[in-house]
């Protein structure tokens, strides 16, 4: 099973890693008068980070952009749904940045290895 996102198989699937971070827990402090501390109102858990890395391999610049430009049309501020390989799926993720690290040429085309940072909205 490959990386999925909205179930477009948008990723080459050698190399490539998920690494996924802890809930955030909103809250409220207040000082009271008469209290000796604060007044703490947990909210909850929030949203949490997911970085992907990984290399996409593409055999001509054009197609390269090409691929390219389609994660990036996922930056959107719209949610959606990514699906590991292992099958894990996360929902309700937006995807926040989309950044090219390295590129190269590597025997039949170009090769770029990327990172992408999602938020994972509250549950």
């Amino acid at each position: 099973m490959n990386v999925t996102l909205d179930a477009n198989a948008l990723f080459d699937g050698q190399g490539l890693q998920i690494e996924v971070g802890s809930y955030n827990r909103a809250r409220i402090e207040r000082a009271i008068c008469g209290l000796d501390g604060v007044l703490s109102i947990d909210l909850g858990e929030r949203t949490r980070e997911i970085r992907q890395r990984g290399t996409l391999r593409a055999p001509s610049r054009a197609a390269m952009q090409a691929r390219i430009d389609s994660i990036s049309a996922f930056i959107d501020d719209g949610t959606h749904t990514l699906r590991s390989a292992d099958g894990q799926e996360y929902r309700n993720i937006r995807v926040d940045s989309f950044k090219q690290i390295d590129e190269c040429t590597s025997g039949p085309g170009i090769v770029v290895e990327y990172e992408i940072v999602y938020m994972q909205l509250g549950v």
